[in-house]
């Protein structure tokens, strides 16, 4: 690769931070678009004429003497602008395969490319959660994925640690995948079939292969066209970068268009599209057939392909034309031999069509979180982050606000649950392991954390977000799955095999681990166990924070917890 062409990661994103950082520098309610760096040069490239028409510049405002009145905008006018500045906000990315555009779409990629009166439109959109439940949400013909999930987020009172994704679901075709951040819900929800849907759905997953790109890619599956030194940079690097040749190789089962037979190919992905050898694994040009194109197509996971489709593994995945909403017939369904090949495929398809589009969606987040900081302090963990403290030793409840007071209400809760388990062991009261002993009505609603005297610490985790009760193994490999295999998933369940034990499923180097928490009593108390009563806990939440700061028997720490939320 030549000196000119060869993009430096390191440059690559002091210009895309340098970019964002004048970006948000400005008014925040201009409009005007910074285009990023060009992949294949490190000068910046002419701003391209803009679609919208620009907004005069605003007058300098006059400094505000401490003793005059300032107007306070109203609540709404503060929502549209807010809501006009996230939609805004997206710079003009240049798109980084010009090769691949037609006629009538434009060399650059840029948020605002719908008119006016097309981006005013407006349309109902109907949302679904893990539980079943839904909700109708009006959107905006140029709404992204990423600004509907923070909307969601926002209503559904959640914690937006930017892992929250819009899942394409197709029941009938057994496809489904995760909407990239930049795409337009509305031009996605006019493609789909009547039975199809949208999901709201954590994905931890989603740009972990720019944390650790060498996890992503096993070697003996990338070639390049020229030589390459293997780093994780120079690998992020060939990708981003158009003027490169990153190519994925290796056999896959390929189904038969129109057919129920399979066969075993060695296949490459290149920025051309997806190639199979009909001779071996020659790949010279006369040996090549083209499967599919990237361009007009997106890559799906099969939900159940050894049923519906007949795929000899479970680690399916389908490359389907965006014009095909129905048609099972125009799909190219493929099959790798294990979940690390397929992780693999998808996730260089993805970079292969977005390049350096994708990356910009990893970075924006935090860059507003650097933006943001004042208002988003750190806190020790995701699900205490999304709870109240609350007061109820009074005649009506109150929101502890003093985090000192709640630091304190939270210690002496904790004492009054070790001493009312002791003295219900003493007096041979119920077992708190017995389900019975938590009624409905102790229930607390997502967000609040009460000091509640009905709770014994056997079953006050049933009120945390990582417990999923009375869920088979199954269905508890399907949530990870679904969630992202990275490494520190975890979810914990009531064990089947035993009423009085639980189990912690844990995500490790992409495979699904089950870990049983047994009970065990010492002096008439009784405590929980993962390492056979080495290390106790007199609850499962002291046994979660535990795993969460220290590896202890475990692979990996507890790092994200599975959670389904109701919309």
């Amino acid at each position: 690769m030549s000196s000119e062409d060869d993009v430096d990661l390191e440059a690559l994103v002091n210009d895309m931070n340098t970019s964002l950082e004048s970006l948000y520098s400005a008014c925040p309610m201009q409009s005007e678009t910074t285009p990023l760096l060009q992949s294949s040069s490190h000068t910046r490239s002419q701003q391209p004429p803009a679609t919208r028409p620009q907004r005069q510049p605003a007058a300098p405002r006059q400094k505000v003497q401490r003793s005059q009145p300032v107007h306070i905008l109203a609540v709404r006018r503060l929502q549209e602008e807010d809501q006009q500045f996230r939609t805004s906000s997206l710079p003009a990315i240049p798109n980084p395969f010009p090769e691949l555009c037609g006629p009538e779409s434009p060399p650059v990629l840029s948020h605002g490319s719908l008119s006016p009166s097309q981006a005013a439109a407006k349309q109902d959109v109907k949302v679904f959660s893990e539980d079943g439940t839904s909700k109708v949400v009006e959107i905006l013909a140029d709404m992204t994925a990423r600004d509907l999930c923070q909307l969601l987020v926002y209503r559904s009172h959640c914690v937006d640690d930017n892992s929250w994704t819009l899942v394409e679901h197709h029941p009938h075709l057994g496809l489904e995948r995760c909407l990239e951040d930049h795409e337009l819900v509305a031009q996605v929800d006019s493609t789909m079939a009547s039975e199809s849907k949208f999901l709201f759905r954590k994905n931890y997953a989603k740009y972990e292969f720019f944390k650790n790109p060498m996890n992503f890619f096993p070697e003996q599956m990338v070639t390049w066209c020229q030589q390459a030194n293997g780093s994780q940079t120079q690998l992020l690097q060939n990708f981003l970068n158009a003027s490169s040749c990153p190519e994925i190789q290796g056999f896959l089962h390929v189904k038969d268009l129109g057919r129920k037979s399979w066969k075993k190919l060695y296949v490459c992905m290149r920025r051309s599209g997806l190639y199979c050898s009909t001779k071996g694994a020659s790949k010279e040009p006369r040996h090549l057939q083209l499967l599919a194109d990237l361009e007009d197509s997106s890559v799906f996971s099969l939900i159940a392909g050894r049923k519906q489709y007949g795929a000899p593994t479970d680690f399916g995945f389908c490359i389907k034309p965006n014009k095909v909403s129905s048609d099972a017939k125009e799909m190219r369904l493929l099959c790798a031999e294990d979940e690390h090949s397929r992780t693999c495929w998808v996730t260089a398809f993805r970079l292969l069509k977005y390049g350096m589009l994708l990356y910009q969606n990893y970075r924006i987040p935090q860059q507003r979180k650097g933006l943001l900081s004042p208002f988003n302090t750190p806190v020790r963990s995701v699900s205490e982050n999304s709870l109240v403290a609350m007061d109820f030793s009074g005649q009506t409840g109150r929101v502890i606000e003093n985090p000192a007071e709640a630091q304190c209400a939270a210690m002496e809760e904790g004492h009054a649950w070790r001493k009312r388990s002791a003295r219900m062991n003493v007096l041979g009261s119920q077992s708190p392991l017995h389900p019975s002993a938590l009624s409905t009505g102790t229930l607390l609603r997502s967000g609040t954390k009460a000091t509640h005297p009905s709770l014994p610490p056997a079953v006050i985790h049933r009120t945390q977000h990582w417990f999923h009760g009375r869920i088979s193994r199954e269905e508890s490999h399907r949530l990870i799955k679904q969630q992202g295999l990275v490494d520190g998933l975890f979810l914990l369940r009531d064990s089947q095999s035993n009423p009085k034990a639980f189990v912690l499923t844990l995500c490790h180097h992409q495979k699904i681990k089950n870990f049983q928490i047994l009970p065990c009593e010492d002096d008439g108390q009784m405590f929980f166990s993962l390492d056979d009563g080495n290390t106790k806990f007199s609850d499962l939440i002291q046994l979660v924070d535990f795993y969460q700061l220290n590896k202890g028997v475990l692979p990996c720490k507890l790092k994200h917890h599975c959670i389904r939320v109701a919309l």
